[in-house]
């Protein structure tokens, strides 16, 4: 089998050493040409390609930014040629969507699995959630998040600017600082979906499966169950004080997750469609990638967009 990886030399938990490892056994059972990343986008623009070149499966080793720009790329294919399968190996901080997948979070192991999974013809078939606004079209794999949680990944991507590895801790100490300090308080955000429409919302996050992220091995989970298999979850956050906020995030961490219905939050469940609506520019993220500020996003559930060896 003719397969293009795609590495993100970057990769936050991985050394040249690791790379080395996985590329040897790669090698060992598929005919495999390497290309390391060299700019924002640039795994987007060889998974685009990889078709037209003849490679039948496209694997990738980096974190969930490289995942959301392959499956892009993948999900550009031309419709004339076969797209090819993938197949992930972990490499960034958080890992959410390739540990929501089942595949081992360990690097090394996570080779031995998908080998072995391709070996087997043991894939799946899974949905992916797709954003369109008047600055977007794109698809993202497990979540996207409108106010807080954006301002999350905004000021993570600014102390990697400046130096500092994207760890879980410096996550934590971004989500602690902005939730007491950040626009957390600000109502501007609308939410609509399944017939019904929710206004004065101050955190909105549509998600594509479980969990929306993790703290360390710990996930947290507001739409507990969401799944590739099955259409979009929502989750909008309808109250404002940082006591009963701490206590909604705090459900989340229980091994059920969060409940579908409780005080200060509104969830919806396997939507074809929904919509979120500012009244101002609010800080927008997918796949825990920072956009930039949007006003208003629509999202789409795309069944059995992508086959996968995991």
């Amino acid at each position: 089998m003719r397969a293009l990886f795609i590495v993100n030399p970057h990769a936050t938990t991985t050394t040249s050493r690791t790379r080395e490892v996985i590329l040897g056994a790669l090698a060992s059972e598929l005919d495999v040409a390497t290309v390391e990343t060299a700019y924002r986008d640039h795994a987007r623009e060889l998974a685009a390609t990889a078709a037209a070149e003849g490679y039948e499966l496209v694997l990738s080793l980096g974190g969930d930014g490289t995942v959301n720009e392959v499956v892009n790329g993948l999900l550009a294919t031309p419709q004339e040629l076969a797209r090819p399968r993938y197949a992930v190996i972990p490499g960034g901080s958080a890992n959410v969507f390739i540990r929501a997948l089942g595949v081992p979070g360990d690097p090394i192991e996570a080779t031995g699995a998908v080998l072995e999974a391709i070996r087997a013809g043991r894939e799946k078939e899974i949905g992916l959630g797709r954003i369109t606004s008047d600055q977007d079209d794109r698809y993202f794999t497990f979540c996207a998040g409108f106010g807080w949680d954006a301002d999350v990944v905004q000021q993570v991507e600014h102390e990697r600017g400046n130096g500092r590895k994207a760890t879980p801790a410096l996550y934590a100490e971004a989500a602690v600082k902005l939730f007491f300090q950040g626009d957390i308080r600000d109502p501007s955000l609308s939410v609509s979906g399944g017939g019904r429409s929710l206004d004065h919302v101050y955190f909105a996050l549509v998600t594509n499966t479980t969990p929306w992220t993790y703290a360390g091995a710990l996930p947290l989970q507001p739409t507990p169950d969401s799944r590739f298999e099955l259409g979009l979850d929502a989750f909008a956050l309808t109250q404002s004080s940082h006591a009963l906020t701490g206590w909604v995030l705090s459900q989340m961490f229980f091994p059920k997750g969060l409940p579908t219905r409780g005080d200060g939050y509104v969830t919806w469940h396997d939507q074809s469609a929904l919509r979120i609506s500012s009244s101002h520019p609010r800080a927008f993220q997918i796949d825990g990638e920072y956009l930039g500020e949007r006003k208003q996003v629509n999202f789409h559930s795309v069944p059995k967009a992508l086959r996968i060896f995991c």
